[in-house]
């Protein structure tokens, strides 16, 4: 579990083929080195295990699921990475909650510059749209992000100098693709939702009734 508040970049030193997947070789930041193997780690918004660990390098495998998936097939030597260690009980919940697991690949379709700050608008598939809603959140390659806005399949989001001095959206450009993650809340209420509209047994829907979310008895 994680929270979209990314720590730092990490730069991929070696990316290594093979039959079921690929193993990725990431230089991490000297505020990561207390990474442990076993540890789960979120790349670019995917969670990772990490198999292997000396020094400041760490390795982790990428399935042939989740490359499928993601846009980390695409990850080459010299590429910097989005890096979160797994949310402690103990920490503050800055961001959202994030899973790790990608919903889908967005693409960004206008970037603009505004004073310090950088709109992005990318373009989402439908398993992701369904969710989202305005000032909601939604993990941008692992980043935790405000919807601005959004319109069919758009979305628009505002980048603060300090996210793009932290991550790795200020190399962006339009075209390039990104991992996209929903909002999990927003699973769990259509999930009740499909249970027979909202009389799923045992489950108080007062509240999305209260706030429109649903309608019926």
């Amino acid at each position: 579990m994680f929270t979209g508040i990314v720590e730092d970049r990490g730069k991929v030193i070696r990316v290594e083929h093979q039959d079921q997947g690929e193993r990725l070789a990431v230089e991490i930041p000297m505020g990561l080195t207390d990474i442990s193997l076993g540890d789960s780690i979120n790349v670019n918004g995917a969670c990772l295990t990490v198999v292997e660990k000396k020094g400041r390098r760490i390795t982790v495998e990428v399935s042939a699921e989740t490359l499928q998936r993601t846009t980390l097939t695409k990850l080459k030597e010299r590429d910097k990475a989005n890096l979160e260690r797994a949310l402690k009980l103990s920490d503050r919940l800055g961001g959202h909650i994030v899973t790790g697991h990608i919903d889908g690949i967005g693409v960004i379709s206008e970037r603009r510059t505004e004073r310090n700050f950088i709109h992005l608008r990318i373009r989402v598939p439908h398993s992701v749209s369904k969710y989202v809603v305005q000032k909601g959140s939604i993990a941008i390659d692992g980043i935790s992000l405000t919807v601005n806005e959004y319109q069919g399949e758009e979305i628009r989001l505002t980048l603060i100098p300090y996210t793009l001095g932290k991550t790795n959206l200020m190399e962006k450009r339009v075209g390039d693709e990104v991992n996209v993650e929903a909002d999990i809340l927003g699973k769990y209420v259509e999930k009740v939702l499909d249970q027979g509209r909202g009389k799923a047994k045992g489950v108080d829907l007062s509240f999305l009734k209260e706030h429109g979310f649903i309608e019926g008895e």
